[in-house]
C-alpha cells in the first residue's frame, strides 16, 4: 500500500461530460465558437503533490462544430485541420506549476502535424462521488495559441483590410475525470 506522500490515482475523461472549446475573431468584427466534442484521455494525479501529476488528452478532429455545416466542413479539409491525414489533436504533459490556488500546466499540442508546448491555466475541482458511486472531478482550463503556429494559415484579405479569420485562438477546456479505482473514496489536493 503506498503511503501518502506517494499515492497517485489513475483517471479517465468521462468524454460524455467533456469538450474542448475554442474561440476566433471572423471579419476582425465578432467571435466565432466551436468545439469537439470527442475528448479522451488519462490523468495520473499525486495527490500529495498534484504538480508531480501527468495527462493525455485524445480528440478527434471530426468532431470539430461551430454551428454552420459550411464552415465545419472547411475547418475539416486541407485548408485547416486536414482531418483525413490528421485524426485526433493530442496533448501531453511535460511540467505542472502551482499559480494560486490552480495551476499552470504546459504540454506538448499536436495539431495538423505539428507539436508545440502550449500553457493552460488549469482549475481542478475537489473530488465528489456521483449518484452511481464513482468518484469523480471536474477541470476546467484555459489557454491562448496563435493557429499560424500549427500550420493553420489560411485566410483572405478583405477589401478594407484585415483578414478574415484571427490568428489568435482562445481555449476553453471542460472536463471529468473519473476515477479508475472504484469504491475510492473522494479526496481533494
Amino acid at each position: 500500500m503506498k503511503n501518502e506522500a506517494t499515492r497517485s490515482t489513475d483517471w479517465e475523461i468521462d468524454s460524455a461530460h467533456s469538450s474542448a472549446h475554442f474561440s476566433v475573431k471572423h471579419l476582425m468584427v465578432s467571435t466565432v465558437r466551436g468545439e469537439f466534442s470527442k475528448v479522451n484521455g488519462t490523468v495520473v494525479l499525486e495527490e500529495a503533490d498534484p504538480v508531480r501529476s501527468r495527462l493525455e488528452v485524445e480528440i478527434d478532429a471530426a468532431s470539430l462544430d461551430t454551428g454552420e455545416p459550411k464552415r465545419d466542413a472547411h475547418l475539416r479539409s486541407p485548408d485547416f485541420f486536414d482531418v483525413e491525414k490528421f485524426p485526433k489533436l493530442t496533448f501531453r504533459s511535460t511540467r505542472i506549476e502551482r499559480a494560486g490556488d490552480d495551476f499552470a500546466l504546459t504540454g506538448d499540442l499536436t495539431m495538423h502535424g505539428v507539436t508545440r508546448p502550449v500553457t493552460l491555466s488549469v482549475e481542478l475541482s475537489a473530488a465528489v462521488k456521483d449518484p452511481y458511486g464513482r468518484v469523480v472531478r471536474g477541470v476546467s482550463a484555459t489557454g491562448k495559441l496563435n493557429r499560424k503556429d500549427w500550420g493553420l494559415g489560411w485566410n483572405a484579405v478583405l477589401e478594407a483590410g484585415g483578414v478574415v479569420i484571427g490568428e489568435d485562438v482562445k481555449l476553453q477546456i471542460d472536463a471529468e475525470f473519473v476515477a479508475k479505482t472504484s469504491g475510492q473514496a473522494p479526496r481533494s489536493p
